[in-house]
């Protein structure tokens, strides 16, 4: 069975990093701290992690079942017996030659060892099957807890992501525009063009336009950051301005948009270059919506 000669190769204990007289609770801690550092779930990049995994896993049933273990010991002794005479017999070969008689004699006791290694062998294979046809409880409940624990340190790590995060709830913007209830265009603000105008700021997390007023809709932001950007930059189309307010998740120490009035400190002519500019640039976002939309409509360019 491959999975048993993989078994034979390995040495169980030092993969697990344990005595060998370690108790069955001696096991398991050992088994829960190497398997949550090689998780297929903590390490997507490592292709090693999957493989490793499973090995601990192997470790883990055939060490928490009595007769599994007593058979995996039994092997584990011959094998180490064997490499015992083959260092000694090495060691001999450099100082005398090996006597006829003697090297017959130790071939034969060689043969009833090895008969005995494939009996344990044999016997290790049948404990095996017998714990797959059985299932491994102890398993089972081992990555049982491993997942509980994984699942609680995504969610302390989600917990502290939240409360980092300025202000309070997930920032929200209501969106207003002229559009009469009748316009079927919406006054040129369709879901897709309201995404398009929003997306470069950041993640967004919802966009409903209203059912009820027309020219109105809410977008929730993934992050603070960018709603406030998206509050501070985006003036949408020219014919047709876009106003940006806040409905929750607003930092303290904000009050609405950057924009300056004629009335501010900035000087009028400042003022108008700010405001042609930004007319500009919502110039050159409706083109670049008109011509994806001819182009999704097969119109040419």
């Amino acid at each position: 069975m491959e999975v048993t000669k993989e078994l034979l190769q390995m040495d169980l204990y030092a993969l697990l990093g344990i005595e060998e007289k370690a108790a069955d609770k001696e096991v398991k801690k050992a088994y829960r701290q190497k398997a949550l550092s090689c998780h297929p779930d903590k390490n997507p990049d490592n292709p090693r992690a999957a493989e490793l995994f499973h090995q601990l896993s192997q470790a883990l049933e055939v060490l928490t079942d009595a007769a599994a273990r007593a058979a995996y010991d039994k092997v584990r002794k011959a094998k180490k017996q064997a490499a015992e005479r083959t260092q000694k017999l090495d060691e001999k070969r450099k100082k005398v030659k090996l006597d006829l008689e003697a090297r017959e004699r130790q071939a034969q006791a060689q043969g009833n060892e090895e008969e005995e290694e494939t009996w344990s062998t044999t016997r290790l294979e049948q404990e095996i099957a017998r714990l797959r046809e059985e299932g491994s409880r102890q398993l089972e409940e081992q990555q049982r807890l491993m997942q509980e624990q994984i699942r609680q340190d995504r969610e302390q790590r989600l917990r502290g992501e939240t409360e980092s995060t300025e202000g309070k709830g997930t920032p929200k913007l209501k969106l207003k525009w002229k559009c009469k209830k009748e316009d079927e265009l919406q006054g040129g603000y369709s879901r897709e063009v309201l995404l398009q105008l929003l997306q470069k700021y950041g993640e967004i997390l919802n966009l409903v336009l209203s059912g009820k007023k027309a020219g109105t809709a809410i977008v929730e932001f993934a992050t603070v950051k960018a709603a406030e950007l998206a509050v501070q930059n985006e003036v949408g189309l020219v014919d047709n301005p876009l106003k940006l307010s806040w409905l929750e998740g607003q930092p303290q120490g904000t009050a609405g948009t950057s924009y300056p009035s004629k009335g501010s400190v900035v000087s009028e002519r400042d003022y108008e270059s700010l405001v042609m500019m930004r007319m500009r640039q919502a110039a050159e976002r409706q083109q670049l919506i008109t011509r994806m939309q001819q182009e999704d409509e097969g119109q040419p360019t």
